[in-house]
């Protein structure tokens, strides 16, 4: 998952003081006591850590021999400051890693893999889409811990006052939002001027960031130009708000919770948050669609999530016990509890219960999920997104056409992403 846009022009000077989060086998068992793992989780502090702290607290009665030190890193941080701390021989025991770190940090040597490990003896019971994704050159690097994918989150209140529908397409959507406007004076939709979310709209028009069978850099060709210029036309004409370029994604989320806006794209960890505004103390007034459809006729929205990666540079006690944390955080058990309390999806199948199931949120979530598309499997793909986020934002603010962000987004991928530079350019 993504969550906004002004903390990643920070991860560079903040690399430096990555080891201050401490690493995970600095904390050496006495004789004959337990041993600690250290574990940087990269959930939400607010809505999700206080249920990681709880599974914790069930961890450790179950394995006395096994302590966990929590630590909480901020999600746009974490990424830059867990690749400082493996430099140094100072990274934690486990990271919650977005899925589209694994690639790149098991391609450095930082993440040990998993295959025959008592972390992945349930992996057959997991998603094996989400499964392949967690793998590099064949060999499994993460366990699959939650997962997501982006859908249209709708205020129903305000549609029935407005007499509309959820809409189908694009199109239908930029109507729906000046009617929404028109009838009840709420904005129609805030759209997050962070890249990922810009990915419905680019396979909408049936395109990709890049080729991988090609090896081919797209983000820039027919398909991504009408993508991004449909963003732009739905901005410029009010059916979308004028987004804040500094903290998109907290604006969007505030603006939607205070019933300011109906309509904003976003993922199912969102709606632990959505859910304390006063737009939704009633829970059933939040509304869960999928993405509508560009001019392909198909939607398109990304799969998200995060896997548990255990660091490679750990001792072999400190590799054993965080395996065997792996595997309890990512069991049946603790997903169906973490599902219940913070509103996130599961990655295996057996997890999902009755009790899952019944709430009419995650059941929208989980039918949105099955029609969701994978990110490029390319080391580097975070690094991807900064780079396209910052043209992205030139783009909207109107500093920059469509087709040269997108052409500068395209060049700079190939020269600064060392798995891009051998593609061509569209």
């Amino acid at each position: 998952m993504r969550r906004g846009i002004a903390a990643t022009a920070l991860v560079a000077s903040l690399a430096l003081a990555a080891t201050a989060c401490g690493g995970g086998s600095e904390d050496k068992a006495a004789a004959g006591g337990p041993v600690t793992i250290t574990w940087w989780d990269t959930s939400d502090a607010t809505n999700e850590a206080p249920t990681y702290k709880k599974l914790i607290e069930k961890f450790e009665a179950a394995n006395k021999d096994i302590k966990v030190k929590y630590q909480n890193v901020p999600f746009a941080e974490a990424e830059q400051k867990y690749k400082t701390a493996a430099q140094a021989g100072n990274a934690p025991d486990v990271l919650r890693a977005d899925v589209g770190w694994t690639a790149g940090l098991a391609e450095n040597q930082y993440l040990a893999p998993l295959d025959g490990t008592p972390a992945v003896k349930e992996i057959g019971s997991f998603n094996q889409g989400l499964v392949e994704g967690a793998k590099v050159n064949g060999k499994l690097y993460g366990v699959p811990q939650v997962t997501d994918a982006l859908a249209l989150l709708y205020n129903k209140e305000v549609f029935a006052k407005a007499g509309v529908q959820p809409p189908k397409t694009w199109a239908e959507l930029s109507t729906a939002a000046k009617t929404i406007k028109q009838k009840t004076g709420v904005d129609g939709i805030y759209l997050n001027p962070d890249s990922y979310f810009a990915l419905p709209f680019l396979y909408g028009e049936g395109g990709m960031m890049v080729d991988t069978d090609k090896k081919k850099i797209t983000v820039n060709d027919p398909a991504g130009q009408k993508a991004v210029q449909t963003v732009v036309d739905m901005i410029k004409s009010g059916a979308a708000v004028k987004p804040d370029f500094t903290d998109g994604y907290n604006n969007m989320q505030a603006a939607f919770k205070d019933g300011k806006v109906a309509m904003v794209i976003n993922g199912p960890w969102s709606t632990a948050d959505d859910l304390t505004g006063k737009a939704f103390k009633n829970k059933d007034n939040l509304g869960v669609a999928p993405v509508p459809s560009g001019t392909s006729g198909k939607a398109g929205t990304p799969t998200g999530g995060h896997n548990l990666v255990v660091y490679n540079g750990a001792d072999a006690p400190h590799k054993e016990a965080a395996q065997k944390f792996v595997a309890f955080m990512t069991s049946a058990a603790s997903q169906e509890f973490a599902a219940t309390e913070t509103g996130v999806l599961p990655t295996r199948d057996d997890a999902y219960t009755v009790k899952v199931v019944a709430d009419p949120i995650r059941a929208a979530f989980k039918n949105v999920l099955a029609d969701s598309t994978a990110r490029p499997a390319v080391a580097g793909v975070s690094d991807m997104f900064t780079e396209w986020t910052k043209q992205y934002i030139e783009i909207l603010k109107g500093n920059a056409t469509v087709e040269k962000g997108l052409d500068t987004t395209a060049q700079k991928w190939k020269t600064s992403i060392n798995s891009l530079k051998e593609y061509s350019v569209e």
